[in-house]
């Protein structure tokens, strides 16, 4: 299925996300702050949105953290929720996104961390591995996809997903998301996310 997305294909999600933003501010009278946390898209979602002309009204930043130590430098992922998990789970993508609300102020977020290939995978975590945070105002959703292909194309795909996503999830439509989760059940956010 997302073999078919193309760079093209994500530059027009992100304008609808674009539009989108614009209409949350006319109904709400706010302008909502968007910003992401990279990791294997490596700031590929930050291109994509700063490719719309007008975007800088809502989208603050990206922050990419590709390494374990910017993680937990930059983006405050605890040393033992690495240790424990590691860098591609569910726990990591929470903390990551979270902290572009706590951290940075934005008002809605999302984190995608992941295994690009060609190596770094195993059976538990295969190459093409992704997990995906969404935050909006303390609400925090985690959900795990896992994509085929090359390193570029996974990449691409992880962008076309998250980007898709956020644009369901500021349509209100958060039930879309594998495994619902609310940042208000005390870290116990996740259940049965692993299904794609």
């Amino acid at each position: 299925m997302y073999k078919e997305y193309n760079i093209d294909t994500n530059k027009n999600i992100a304008r609808l996300v674009f539009a989108r933003l614009k209409d949350i501010r006319k109904s709400s009278f706010l302008t909502p702050k968007l910003m992401f946390a990279e990791s294997l898209t490596g700031g590929m979602l930050s291109d994509y949105m700063t490719g719309v002309p007008g975007v800088s009204e809502f989208y603050k930043g990206s922050v990419v953290a590709y390494c374990n130590t910017l993680k937990t430098s930059i983006l405050k992922v605890g040393e033992e929720t690495l240790k424990k998990f590691g860098a591609v789970s569910a726990e990591t993508a929470r903390e990551m996104v979270s902290a572009l609300g706590s951290i940075y102020g934005a008002d809605i977020g999302v984190s995608v961390t992941g295994i690009a290939g060609p190596g770094g995978g195993s059976a538990l975590k295969p190459v093409g591995l992704v997990y995906f945070g969404f935050y909006a105002k303390g609400e925090i959703y985690v959900c795990r996809k896992v994509f085929s292909g090359g390193r570029d194309a996974i990449r691409r795909q992880a962008s076309h997903f998250a980007l898709l996503e956020l644009l369901k999830f500021l349509n209100g439509r958060a039930e879309i998301f594998t495994g619902i989760a609310s940042a208000r059940t005390g870290g116990q956010f996740f259940k049965d996310i692993i299904s794609n």
